[in-house]
């Protein structure tokens, strides 16, 4: 059975265009995966206390095999090929990938929430959602 999830991408650190592109083709690539859509990519503000430069924000439409367990597995391994470093909280980075929902499951783990608890605190992220469901 084929689920629908809807992922973020982001990034502030380096050739931000490129490794937006390079996550694209990483989930498209992911056994189990298929992007069906993607949104505009757009240029936003970090959030969090840490000053650091803006994010390209984009989010995809998936449709997947994988459980939300481990279609973050996957997506973690990306944002780790990717360079990205988990030392500081809402801090920088060259990659940063979020399962925002996941058809109509719900996940309450310590570390992963599905969906997104921050959904209601970032308009970018209800922009792109409404944009890809627009696109059915």
């Amino acid at each position: 059975m084929r689920d629908s999830a809807y992922i973020a991408l982001g990034s502030n650190v380096g050739d931000r265009l490129a490794y937006l592109a390079r996550a694209r083709a990483a989930i498209g690539a992911i056994a189990g995966c298929r992007v069906v859509a993607s949104s505009t990519i757009e240029e936003t503000a970090p959030l969090g206390p840490v000053p650091q430069g803006p994010f390209l924000n984009q989010m995809l439409a998936v449709e997947t095999t994988l459980s939300p367990r481990d279609l973050l597995r996957e997506l973690q391994e990306i944002e780790a090929g990717a360079g990205r470093a988990r030392d500081v909280r809402w801090g920088p980075r060259t990659l940063d990938l979020d399962i925002v929902t996941f058809d109509n499951q719900t996940v309450n783990e310590t570390d992963l929430r599905v969906p997104h608890p921050e959904i209601p605190n970032r308009d970018f992220w209800q922009r792109e959602l409404a944009e890809l469901r627009e696109r059915g």
